[in-house]
């Protein structure tokens, strides 16, 4: 028996079957059903069916069953024509990127509530396509997408090799024909990637595994893709290359209009395979400079090199590209990390993630995913700032206003161009720290330093980002990244909570060398502990996160956050308290394996106890007073200085 149903669970087509199955054998039924009007999937309105699928016995009682949700689209790869959805041309190339699931401390061992999170961020982004490198994933990850309105390439698992054994190549037929019959009722799979990644198999490897996924999934809108370099890759309608425009050196010298192209990982510029120095790989807390030229490498530098202004500047038959990549992640075949990623290892953004989102459209819709205006300056404002302020923002102007009283500027961006979206955005020669300085000392007008970017469209403000300067470190500011979703007393779910090291007005102090300490009590657990400098946790660029994962029973959880070596002039200590909800699905478990399990955070190299509230209170009030006295200290050293 087959209902399906709207997303607000009306019923729109319903069709039954009757079967008889003998012992011990089996049947297939196919069915057909139309839907008359259908609300099609597509990135920008990712609408979802409910399929659900009964066995009823000869008395009509459910003895199985299950739920799938589905997604109503069409996908057409048409060469010279480039893509087409839902039986129309889609209206922009697809920019997105390649995504490892590790995540930091844990690896591999992701809670479903984190590939989500995952890839809620990369849609807030602007990002519409991710590939997955290099297998695939989850299957928590897909139905994300499937929700979120994210395409997927699908890989087989595989990368760099490959093994003339007979048995090697049944193997990898089988990964394909499973990988195929697990994600084939996705509308978020947009391509196949059937083939080894990198890797010089034989040309009849190609024709045979494009031949297997059309036997798995022998409908329409059946597409894989392959290396436009790859033994074989001839019987493919979709190639992976650089466009002609950019990257010389790895593009297809003459394009077969039969064929549409796509760019399968962009970004990475290392110098070599062993030392992998690239203007790409910045880890966050390397600072400015070194995040502002990420972000203009991946936006457009000016060096040919596949970016994101060169893939809006492509014919319609080169329909886009995915970076390399989503997040900071730990490699198996190199030692070092990859810090090429919009975020780092924990998910925290880089100025580059902003220059992304800068991409997406300002139209603002009602969506689970972030959509409109932005702005947002990507300027410290530290004695070590460039004098350069950069703005993203995809708003029609924007206006930069320093300091109040200040100079005001204008940027409007080009009604007709060509190329990405929202170039980045310069206001030349802007920014002075002797300004700041004088404004502070002499003319105790320090709460008026600051920059403030205003978006505008049609006139109108719609969005702001205002910096000011980090002061002296007086307090340390605690919040949970967890887009809004409930952590699940499941004792594998787990959620990121952040530190940050702040001035008394709640500025983040970018640049300081603390360490943070975490003390957490309730139904939860810190990972990691000492062994991998989880608690304490180094500040990096300001923060210093950890994960908090919670036990098999529901409850609050406080954690307390203090600076490493206390003392009177340190930062004050932060709270905050969060609750871990029931699972959603009964837990299945013996209780002598429960018992296994350690339901408190690891040891920890320095012991740390919980402070209470009178503790709490009197450590800001000896805070306050010490602040006193530094502006005592402070005013006595201006009239020195006046005087002398």
């Amino acid at each position: 028996e087959y209902e399906l149903q709207q997303p607000d669970g009306r019923q729109v087509a319903f069709l039954n079957d009757k079967v008889q199955v003998r012992p011990g054998k089996a049947i297939t039924s196919k069915d057909k059903i139309i839907v008359k009007k259908p609300m099609l999937w597509s990135p920008e309105n990712p609408t979802l069916y409910n399929l659900i699928v009964r066995i009823r016995d000869n008395e009509g009682n459910t003895i199985d069953g299950y739920r799938r949700r589905i997604g109503i689209r069409s996908i057409e790869f048409k060469g010279k024509d480039g893509f087409w959805l839902n039986g129309k041309p889609y209206e922009s190339p697809l920019i997105g990127a390649n995504r490892h699931q590790d995540f930091a401390v844990v690896g591999n061992a992701v809670a479903n509530s984190i590939h989500w999170r995952d890839a809620k961020k990369l849609r807030d982004a602007g990002l519409k396509i991710i590939r997955n490198a290099h297998c695939p994933q989850d299957p928590a990850f897909m139905d994300a997408c499937d929700e979120l309105g994210l395409f997927v390439i699908v890989n087989t698992p595989g990368w760099q090799f490959w093994n003339d054994a007979p048995e090697f190549a049944q193997r990898v037929y089988s990964d394909i024909r499973n990988m195929v019959r697990r994600d084939r009722n996705h509308p978020c799979v947009w391509l196949w990637e059937p083939i080894l990644n990198e890797t010089w198999y034989p040309a009849d490897f190609a024709k045979n595994t494009l031949d297997l996924v059309a036997q798995e999934y022998p409908y329409p809108y059946c597409y894989s893709g392959c290396d436009s370099e790859a033994r074989g890759h001839e019987v493919y309608p979709v190639l992976f290359t650089h466009p002609a425009n950019a990257d010389k050196d790895w593009a297809i010298k003459k394009l077969d209009p039969k064929i549409t192209y796509f760019t399968r990982e962009w970004g990475d510029n290392v110098d070599d395979w062993n030392s992998h120095n690239s203007p790409s790989r910045v880890a966050r807390n390397w600072g400015e400079q070194t995040m502002l030229i990420q972000a203009w490498h991946y936006a457009a530098p000016n060096y040919p090199y596949t970016c994101y202004d060169v893939l809006y500047r492509t014919p319609r038959q080169h329909v886009g590209g995915c970076l390399w990549h989503s997040f900071d992640h730990q490699r198996g075949y190199h030692p070092d990390p990859f810090y090429g990623g919009l975020m780092d290892v924990f998910r925290q953004p880089k100025y580059s993630y902003y220059m992304f989102q800068a991409q997406r459209s300002p139209k603002k819709q009602d969506r689970l995913f972030e959509t409109g205006p932005m702005v947002y300056i990507a300027h410290e404002m530290t004695p070590f700032s460039p004098k350069d302020v950069t703005v993203y923002s995809n708003c029609d102007e924007v206006r930069l206003t320093y300091n109040k009283g200040g100079k005001s500027l204008t940027y409007t961006k080009p009604v007709s161009r060509e190329g990405m979206p929202s170039p980045i955005i310069t206001f030349k020669d802007v920014y002075n720290f002797m300004l700041d300085k004088n404004m502070s000392m002499k003319e105790g007008r320090q709460k008026e330093v600051f920059l403030l970017a205003e978006g505008l469209i049609n006139g109108k403000v719609v969005a702001t980002h205002k910096v000011c300067p980090a002061r002296r470190p007086s307090k340390l500011l605690l919040w949970i990244d967890n887009e809004n979703t409930e952590l699940k007393a499941d004792g594998s779910d787990f959620v990121t909570v952040i530190a940050a090291i702040a001035d008394k007005n709640g500025n983040i102090k970018r640049l300081n060398n603390y360490y943070v300490k975490f003390h957490i009590e309730g139904e939860g657990r810190i990972l990691g502990g000492a062994n991998v400098l989880a608690n304490p946790a180094p500040v990096k660029w300001g923060t210093a996160p950890i994960l908090v994962q919670s036990t098999l029973k529901p409850g609050k959880i406080k954690i307390t956050a203090s600076v490493l070596f206390e003392g009177s002039q340190m930062p004050v200590s932060a709270e905050l308290e969060l609750e871990s909800k029931p699972s959603a699905y009964p837990l299945i478990y013996a209780s002598e394996e429960a018992a296994l399990i350690p339901m408190k955070s690891d040891s920890q190299s320095f012991p740390i106890t919980a402070k209470s509230q009178k503790e709490l209170e009197k450590e800001k009030a000896v805070k306050e007073q010490n602040e006193r006295k530094l502006k005592e200290v402070e005013q006595q050293q201006a009239d020195f200085g006046e005087k002398k």
